[in-house]
């Protein structure tokens, strides 16, 4: 049996832009993607704190130390400049190896620059 855990986490960045004429996706820094593992066109989870908007749509990077956070196309909607959003992944993983699995997880400033950087334990059953 597989489970789906959480991947990674960029916790409480801020959007920077919103571009409703794009084709969609969610614009990270090439920082912060690198930072929790997440690469191009991977699947991403978006929470949007100020609204309590959730959506699923794919990550794209941004320019390496730019702090973007741009969220395009219909996903644009759902939010506005300077609302805080969480943006996780997940994986599957097999049973045996779920409680060895340490997600990537990075909290950052206003600015979307990286503050702290853990890799969360797990805790709990095991």
């Amino acid at each position: 049996m597989q489970r789906t855990l959480l991947a990674s986490k960029i916790h409480s960045c801020t959007i920077t832009d919103a571009n409703l004429h794009y084709m969609g996706s969610i614009s990270i820094d090439e920082l912060l993607l690198k930072a929790v593992g997440t690469i191009p066109y991977e699947q991403v989870h978006v929470v949007n704190i100020n609204n309590g908007e959730r959506f699923i749509t794919y990550a794209i990077a941004a320019a390496a130390g730019s702090g973007a956070i741009e969220l395009n196309g219909a996903a644009a909607r759902l939010g506005v400049k300077g609302d805080k959003l969480i943006v996780m992944t997940y994986a599957q993983f097999e049973a045996s190896e779920c409680f060895k699995h340490h997600p990537q997880v990075v909290i950052v400033n206003d600015r979307n620059q990286i503050i702290e950087h853990k890799s969360e334990i797990p805790t709990g059953l095991g």
